[in-house]
């Protein structure tokens, strides 16, 4: 081992994965919120392209991508340095409005930096230079979030009142009931997002990475290193379909969940890997077209039409799997 570790040691890192999967998720679900606040447009934004929530939607959303990129550079590390990674995220909040999203990201960065100067301190006494290296440029882009969440803690959100119109006909098929099935897809997507990341950045411990036979030493990979880039793909995609389908929640004035059901598995070897994935893309098949049946009954094409096309790429994934199962 190129670094004695500690499980100590490991903690702290993973306390740092913990982390990052928070915020993601976190700025995710927030960005995907503005289809709810963006109704509130300020009468000068009319004459505009886009409304404030526009532009700081698509913000969070960027700022979201960055930091499940973090979590899986700091999975990677993880591994390499002979340790487990954490399938977990630590407490989600969303809020609900943009200077709330904004105080909650300057909390959330505000840990960020806290920990990782934490981490940064402890792993040059360790004589973990890389790692140190990883966190210095990870501590950078945190404070570039951090100033950028600041520019918004003051800013002046329109009062949420009560509609005075009564509600729509058409919208009474949207209950309690049915948010709650459309947020099992959520939960999902979470689950499969989480494993997959996991299982792709697995690939830096020692065991998945040896090289065991001829054709393995020419061609320079192995079986890990080839599903490791199918669930890069993969993964993704789930990042699109939790967009998608939260949007959608939040569009129709529903909440959407921040919680993985069932938990993320991650398994040991390349086989366990598509083992799992295999059977979590055919539950997921199973309850999509539950949705897309139920969303048929109460006349909601828009979701209909929204998850027959996000099945197609699911299947698209059971049957890439398939191929190494049988």
């Amino acid at each position: 081992m190129a670094v004695k570790t500690t499980p100590d040691y490991i903690d702290l890192l993973n306390s740092a994965v913990e982390r990052e999967i928070q915020v993601s998720l976190q700025y995710m679900l927030q960005h995907a919120k503005m289809e709810k606040l963006v109704r509130r447009i300020i009468p000068e934004n009319i004459l505009l392209d886009k409304t404030t929530y526009d532009a700081v939607g698509k913000i969070l959303r960027e700022i979201a991508i960055q930091e499940m990129k973090h979590a899986a550079t700091i999975i990677e590390r993880i591994y390499y340095l002979g340790g487990q990674a954490s399938t977990k995220a630590s407490k989600i909040t969303i809020g609900n409005s943009l200077s709330e999203f904004a105080k909650l990201g300057v909390k959330a960065e505000e840990e960020a930096l806290t920990l990782y100067r934490q981490i940064i301190e402890t792993a040059g006494k360790m004589g973990d230079w890389e790692t140190r290296e990883v966190f210095e440029k990870i501590y950078g882009e945190e404070e570039g979030h951090f100033f950028k969440f600041q520019e918004y803690i003051k800013f002046h959100d329109e009062k949420d009142e009560p509609s005075k119109v009564p509600l729509a006909e058409w919208r009474k098929i949207y209950t309690d009931d049915y948010f709650a099935l459309l947020n099992r897809a959520v939960s999902g997507e979470i689950t499969a997002i989480i494993q997959y990341t996991n299982q792709h950045e697995k690939m830096a411990f020692l065991e998945l990475r040896m090289k065991n036979t001829p054709l393995e030493t020419v061609s320079e990979t192995n079986k890990a290193a080839v599903v490791s880039k199918i669930l890069k793909g993969v993964f993704m995609a789930e990042m699109d379909h939790l967009e998608k389908i939260s949007e959608r929640i939040y569009l129709l004035e529903g909440e959407a969940t921040y919680k993985p059901d069932p938990i993320p598995v991650v398994g040991d070897t390349a086989q366990d890997f598509l083992t799992l994935d295999h059977a979590l893309e055919s539950t997921t098949i199973s309850l999509y077209r539950q949705i897309i049946a139920e969303a048929l009954k109460r006349g909601d094409t828009t979701t209909r039409r929204m998850f027959e096309d996000i099945i197609l790429q699911e299947e698209d994934h059971y049957w890439t799997f398939d191929d190494f199962v049988k």
